[in-house]
């Protein structure tokens, strides 16, 4: 038994290791860092710090905010949909969204005007969940507005390029999708991820606002010091007013924070091909449209390698920061450089948790790479 039990802690911190010397260098405070293979999870481990100026170490049940991590959730909302008959992803959105109808595109930049024309077919869901709809991102007026108005104001401004010609990212298409969800199920976005979603998968720290309590657990956001050899703390960006009002807009495309516990809940119900116990929350057939590739041949991402299926990025070519992922992995990051990618060949979930503002690009940073190099190098031996 204590053999055992040694052999258990050697593994966990093979895992959690190689993220210290990112603390030790001043380029994170800290991180938790979750690996589950073939449904268990086989190590949860925390480095470093919450809060550098009070010297609190960083624990495995600390939240993050998660950002763009939120995507795949809001997907998913939208496929549940689908499977129930609601809604197809080929619908034009204007389907749902009357206010999209009569869409301009813009034909040409001029130097003090734009000339516009009609783009050849309207906005369809897919093209929202591929980031190829050409809908220009634009910033929410007021923290507390609804995703009605919000998108109001998207399908005021014209189109940046002919729908399913390019790739784009764009957070006004998966707000948008909110929207869609909010207009389909009669139920407030946030309302409808917590009773069909978070609530009977046990993600009882997933939210767009934290509680008193949770938030006192929420790891420090931390930035380049002016100095560049320190981090100095900041703030969530979007964030405006107290962390918990409810009046601040759920934003579909980026506005939950989680922990990394509740997320392997939600990514092993995708592997699992939708399915947790006796309860099913997508079909087989919506898991297997969101994690493959649905982009073609248009290059996507923010690393190579990459195409992008209905809300998840998929890994088309493992290549630099994804050569040690098979290929068919599918995942996502966020702005502060968590990342959660599922690699279905090896039944294998990795979740990265870091606060780390102004990288220079997320989904390359060299944690992820290291984190991710020394899990597969571990469950391989």
């Amino acid at each position: 038994m204590k053999a055992l039990f040694l052999s258990f802690v050697l593994l966990a911190t093979a895992y959690a290791a190689p993220l210290q010397k990112f603390v030790d260098d001043g380029t994170i405070a800290g991180a938790v860092t979750l690996v589950a293979h073939r449904g268990k999870t086989i190590s949860l481990e925390a480095v470093g710090y919450a809060d550098l100026a009070a010297r609190a170490p960083m624990r495995t049940d600390n939240l993050f905010w998660i950002a763009s991590m939120t995507k795949p959730i809001t997907a998913t909302a939208v496929m549940m949909l689908q499977d129930e008959g609601k809604l197809s992803v080929e619908d034009p959105i204007e389907k749902h969204l009357p206010e999209f109808k009569g869409q301009w595109m813009i034909a040409e930049k001029g130097k003090d005007a734009l000339t516009l024309k009609r783009p050849p077919r309207p906005i369809t869901l897919r093209d929202l969940l591929t980031h190829t709809s050409g809908l220009g991102n634009l910033d929410a007026p007021r923290p507390d507005c609804s995703l009605a108005e919000l998108v109001m104001a998207y399908s005021q401004k014209p189109l940046e390029f002919v729908p399913g010609s390019k790739w784009s990212y764009c957070n006004a298409g998966i707000n948008t999708l909110g929207r869609i969800v909010e207009i389909v199920s009669g139920q407030p976005y946030a309302e409808f991820l917590e009773q069909r979603l978070f609530r009977p998968l046990g993600m009882k720290d997933t939210t767009f606002w934290p509680t008193e309590r949770q938030a006192r657990r929420i790891a420090k956001s931390y930035q380049p010091g002016k100095d560049g050899h320190s981090l100095e703390e900041t703030s969530v960006f979007f964030l405006k007013g107290p962390l918990t009002s409810r009046t601040r807009t759920a934003f579909p495309a980026g506005g939950l924070y989680s922990t990394a516990s509740d997320l392997t809940k939600f990514y092993q119900m995708v592997l699992n091909g939708g399915i947790v116990g006796n309860r099913r929350y997508l079909s087989e057939a919506a898991v297997k449209q969101m994690t493959t590739t649905q982009t073609g041949d248009l290059k996507t991402g923010f690393v190579d390698g990459m195409s992008f299926g209905l809300g998840w990025g998929v890994v088309k070519q493992p290549t630099g920061v994804t050569a040690v992922l098979s290929p068919g992995t599918f995942g996502h990051g966020g702005a502060y450089g968590t990342q959660g990618w599922i690699d279905p060949q090896r039944e294998l979930v990795l979740v990265m948790m870091i606060q780390r503002a102004k990288l220079p690009n997320g989904d390359a940073s060299d944690m992820r790479r290291v984190f991710q190099e020394s899990a597969v190098e571990v469950i391989s031996k």
